[in-house]
């Protein structure tokens, strides 16, 4: 079956990791992530470090190592966290990004434009915070 809209597992292992880091207590490894997001291992690794990467995780190796959040959870949005996986989502007026439409009108009146922006906006609108208990 057809989904207009996908996001893809990096990006929502990303979020979703984040969020678990966020409320966990004590430090979170990527055994407990996978198992949480039902995502492979090393998946799940490549993320982190990516996240790591653009400094909103800390990590620690070892036994007893896991994430820790780098920024506070209110300072955190998820369009950040979206943007560090995927890159910056670009807003275009058409959907296959031509100058001119041969039809002199959008075929789909620009719905994937508003679905865009809303989106980000959506994202841009919520921090981890919001996903604490």
């Amino acid at each position: 079956m057809a989904k207009v809209v996908t996001i893809s597992e990096a990006a929502s292992i990303g979020l979703h990791a984040m969020i678990l880091v966020a409320k966990s207590e004590s430090l979170i490894n990527v055994v407990r992530i996978a198992d949480a997001t039902s995502s492979s291992k090393h998946h799940v690794a490549k993320v982190m470090q990516r996240l790591v990467k653009e400094n909103y995780l800390d990590s620690q190796r070892g036994p007893n190592g896991g994430f820790s959040l780098r920024i506070a959870a209110n300072d955190i949005t998820l369009l950040q966290i979206y943007e560090a996986i995927e890159g910056k989502i670009e807003v275009h007026e058409c959907p296959l990004e031509k100058p001119i439409c041969p039809f002199g009108k959008c075929i789909l009146n620009n719905i994937t434009n508003e679905m865009t922006v809303r989106f980000r906006e959506y994202l841009n609108s919520n921090t981890l915070a919001d996903y604490i208990d």
